[in-house]
């Protein structure tokens, strides 16, 4: 991997950069919780606005179980953003498993209104294996 970002997905003018950490002091491995805080970068490489509107994801634990997970905006923001610009944001993921994955998309609306869905890549959430 290098760089900050190890994962990246373009769709159109937009890429979607994720980089994650697995987080110990959150973490809980004899109760069977792992924690990992995710960073993601949204660029905007077009030459109109796009503002995003929903997340979908789909959690997977190291057992196959997949989860989906959707909602308004990230963070509570639905974010304008504009040509040349990026935006950035954390979260996190526990999972009861030490291995998993995520994936998923950005619903986003453009200047013209028209309603597209972005790529966020798939990233692997690995604990340590001090820490399984």
């Amino acid at each position: 991997m290098k760089g900050l970002f190890g994962y990246r997905a373009e769709t159109g003018d937009l890429a979607v950069l994720v980089s994650v950490s697995y987080l110990p002091e959150q973490s809980d491995p004899q109760r069977g919780r792992w924690f990992w805080a995710y960073h993601i970068r949204i660029e905007n490489h077009g030459d109109t606005s796009v503002q995003l509107l929903s997340r979908m994801w789909i959690i997977t634990d190291g057992r196959g179980a997949r989860h989906s997970v959707e909602g308004e905006g990230v963070v509570g923001e639905q974010p304008l953003i504009e040509p040349g610009d990026s935006f950035d944001y954390v979260s996190g993921c526990p999972l009861s498993t030490p291995t998993g994955s995520m994936e998923g998309s950005y619903r986003m609306i453009d200047e013209s209104g028209e309603q597209l869905d972005v790529a966020i890549p798939k990233f692997a959430l690995i604990a340590p294996a001090t820490a399984q």
